[in-house]
């Protein structure tokens, strides 16, 4: 039986440690990097994998979906996808995998797929194989390596970190319902056009009577005004200062680099699928 090895890459900073990682301590491995690419991703997401693909020396496959977020939102009566109905990582993320991976798995190929779930994720679960030839390892579960270790290769590699994690928390489209609202106003500060882009299909989706706005409880026509982005960036400082003062020090990294999660105040993924945001 024929054996294949892939990885997703979500853009985010443990898929890419975890390929770091197993191009380092698995050369043996014919591994092909794949990238779900929606067509609505930052693009600082697109300069980090260009970045990876120079270290892993070898590209990393796009799959696009055949019908890309705008055919799925009419499909959907232009209703925005939420954490209640995440239409998107269906359509957009799972189903295009599940279509690459289909005509191995037909041929009779045993395919085993990586994904990056942490040893400090008990809580998180990764894609469920649905085939008796797919086969889901957790390596960095299995050796144990924390948030803590993905940072640590990142940094070792040289590849370092999204540059995107300077304003925020997570990978993922541009417009993700699971943004925090400080995320928003910095995504308006950093790439207006996205925000505007995000504020026109939320206005045709609440013309249809979507029931979601992408924040929630506030469309982005409110949260955008002065005063409203005042506020916001105020109350995200006390959080940020809260945050920082009560956490603990670890005696053996004195001086750890920020910590996203613990900056933003909130457990990362926040409920978020792994194959979005890893």
């Amino acid at each position: 039986m024929t054996e294949r090895h892939v990885l997703g890459i979500s853009g985010g900073k443990d898929s890419a440690a975890l390929a770091i990682y197993m191009r380092m301590h698995h050369p043996e491995l014919n591994i092909e990097y794949f990238f779900t690419d929606t067509g609505k991703e930052l693009p600082e997401v697109y300069e980090f994998l260009s970045k990876l693909e120079g270290f892993l020396g070898q590209p990393i496959l796009r799959l696009n979906p055949t019908r890309g977020f705008d055919f799925w939102l009419k499909q959907f009566n232009h209703f925005l996808p939420s954490p209640r109905a995440r239409w998107c990582t269906r359509q957009l993320k799972l189903l295009p995998f599940e279509q690459w991976v289909k005509p191995m798995l037909e041929a009779g190929e045993q395919v085993t797929s990586y994904v990056a779930i942490r040893s400090d994720e008990d809580y998180r679960e990764g894609y469920s194989a649905k085939h008796p030839n797919l086969k889901v390892e957790l390596p960095f579960r299995k050796n144990g390596i924390d948030k803590a270790g993905v940072s640590d290769i990142l940094s070792g590699s040289g590849v370092g970190w999204p540059t995107y994690y300077d304003w925020r928390s997570r990978s993922g489209c541009t417009f993700c319902f699971f943004q925090q609202k400080i995320e928003w106003v910095r995504l308006k500060e950093n790439h207006p056009e996205l925000f505007e882009e995000a504020k026109k299909y939320e206005k045709v989706a609440l013309e249809h009577g979507s029931p979601f706005t992408w924040s929630q409880n506030e469309s982005l026509t409110e949260l955008e005004k002065p005063k409203r982005v005042i506020q916001i960036i105020n109350d995200f400082e006390v959080r940020k200062a809260r945050n920082k003062a009560n956490r603990s020090i670890n005696p053996l990294r004195p001086n750890p680099p920020e910590d996203i999660d613990e900056l933003y105040g909130v457990d990362e993924g926040g409920g978020a699928c792994a194959i979005c945001h890893k």
